[in-house]
């Protein structure tokens, strides 16, 4: 049974230098775009961190500094990789937490607005670990019956997402087969307003602090009685998307 699409869907899997969202950068993305009548189109390029490779990651996705030497950067690839997605919802194994977050961390640091926000994102991990608690090599041999060749390879590693995926809906019955269903399904954090959950909602849908000395507060309340909190935001060692959440927050209130 072929997934219920309204409207195309990118499976994503990206290899990085590493897994600090605000300071590591995208070596190889691999895509599939799944359109509403089952066709599929992929989308495979390496790119240059313009930082050093550690070996040890390296050694993981097979990815070296050499390789990649006279790839074009991120910023040379977004227009490409955003055409690609546009008009599309977004999945991925474990993207909620990495891939999503580092691929936005990239647009912004670009200077490209991509309003993810205003995609659907189906966590095929989130899905899998509420179900069966395993990895990706697990789940394609357990939903797919087959051994994943070329893990850790950007492509090979969204095309066996893009086949676990399929088998989920197909194997359990309270999986609606229809995007907005499984992104909300496979959202391990319903209240987060950023990717790193620095940001919550309340029962009011409110924004609030999820961290610190203020976790719990609205976001308002201390932005009000603490104005040096925005700058102290702006300034820290947190993700673009972060910063740009509690800015979107801001100019709220000074309006």
């Amino acid at each position: 049974m072929e997934l219920n699409l309204e409207r195309p869907l990118v499976i994503l899997d990206i290899e990085a230098t590493g897994d600090q969202i605000n300071k590591d950068r995208i070596v190889e993305i691999g895509m599939i775009k799944l359109d509403v009548d089952g066709k599929e189109t992929t989308f495979e390029k390496k790119i240059n961190p313009e930082i050093p490779i550690p070996l040890n990651i390296s050694e993981i996705h097979g990815i070296y500094d050499l390789d990649i030497k006279n790839c074009p950067t991120f910023k040379e690839l977004a227009s490409e990789i955003l055409s690609f997605m546009e008009g599309c919802d977004l999945g991925g194994f474990n993207s909620n937490k990495f891939d999503i977050p580092m691929l936005e961390e990239e647009f912004l640091r670009a200077g490209i607005d991509s309003k993810i926000e205003e995609k659907k994102l189906v966590d095929i991990q989130n899905i899998f670990h509420k179900m069966e608690k395993r990895t990706l090599e697990a789940a394609y041999q357990f939903y797919c019956q087959k051994k994943l060749i070329d893990a850790h390879t950007a492509l090979a590693d969204a095309k066996a997402t893009l086949e676990v995926l399929k088998a989920q809906t197909l194997k359990y019955n309270e999986l609606e087969n229809n995007i907005s269903f499984l992104s909300d399904f496979s959202k391990i954090n319903q209240s987060s307003v950023d990717y790193a959950g620095r940001i919550a909602l309340d029962q009011n849908k409110e924004p609030i602090i999820n961290f610190g000395k203020h976790k719990g507060k609205k976001v308002m309340d201390v932005f009000k009685k603490e104005p040096g909190y925005y700058a102290w935001i702006m300034r820290g060692d947190f993700s673009q998307n972060t910063k740009r959440c509690f800015t979107k927050i801001w100019e709220n209130l000074k309006k």
